[in-house]
């Protein structure tokens, strides 16, 4: 079974391949998520589109079905007037009048209908327009984004499989446990930093200064020592491979109290 020691040495040497890692793959900066934005503008744009074509499709339906009433009104109304040169007394051509007005106003109905749905579909078109203009646009940067993605994970790829190599190897170093805690303190802190030295008598992560005792324990190596304020893992200087400057407490001066006479 490995000694503390050893176990804080394993984990510091996976957070030294860790923050190489983190040192490669923030060359990318924030184009990964730049081009995930972009992709999902895109399909959002796209999406607004097939709606709008959508509404088209069914606004032209309305204008066919509008146009088939006309069409029935029209053949009803032919109908009416032939009836009318037959009829036998005036109620029957008073109803047949009656219905050629209903007729007529059912194809003024109709075709105000047709007018306005022609205007909806005119203003969709020009929506549709200013859409794929911006999806236009959109596809020139997410292309040129992905160009200059591709060009520096090329240049960073083989270093980088490298870099994962060593990691997988230095992970079988850990236990199982400590490996999660680590993964978990890494996933929680801002900088990726799960082990932090002590430097200048504070944790190398937050800074946060660190009590005598726990340096004292922390250079002694007989225990893992977890930062108080920020719930790091600290290791001295000496195990991070840093010139260790050793912060003195001086000691409180002691005022002496004049005798009174």
């Amino acid at each position: 079974m490995a000694s503390i020691e050893e176990r804080l040495q394993s984990l510091w040497n996976l957070q030294s391949i860790d923050s190489n890692l983190d040192r490669l793959r923030a060359v990318r900066g924030e184009l990964p998520m730049e081009v995930s934005d972009l992709e999902d503008e895109i399909a959002g744009l796209e999406t607004r589109l097939e709606n709008f074509n959508n509404d088209i499709a069914d606004f032209d339906k309305g204008i066919a079905g509008s146009k088939a009433k006309i069409s029935e009104s029209e053949l009803l109304i032919k109908r009416y007037n032939e009836q009318l040169n037959i009829v036998k007394n005036n109620r029957e051509y008073d109803a047949l009048n009656k219905e050629i007005e209903i007729q007529g106003l059912e194809i003024q109905a109709a075709e105000k209908k047709i007018g306005e749905l022609q205007g909806k579909i005119e203003m969709k078109k020009e929506l549709i327009a200013e859409v794929e203009a911006e999806h236009k646009g959109r596809m020139e940067d997410l292309e040129n984004k992905k160009k200059e993605l591709e060009e520096i994970t090329a240049e960073t790829e083989k270093e980088e499989d490298k870099v994962l190599k060593e990691r997988k190897k230095a992970e079988k170093n850990i236990e199982g446990k400590l490996l999660t805690a680590y993964s978990r303190i890494r996933e929680n802190v801002r900088n990726g930093i799960a082990v932090a030295p002590v430097l200048r008598g504070a944790c190398g992560g937050c800074f946060a200064r660190i009590p005598p005792q726990l340096q004292s324990d922390i250079r002694q190596r007989k225990k893992i020592v977890i930062c108080e304020h920020c719930g790091r893992i600290n290791v001295d200087a000496q195990m991070a491979g840093i010139e260790e400057e050793i912060v003195e407490e001086k000691p409180k001066s002691r005022r002496r109290r004049k005798a009174t006479t």
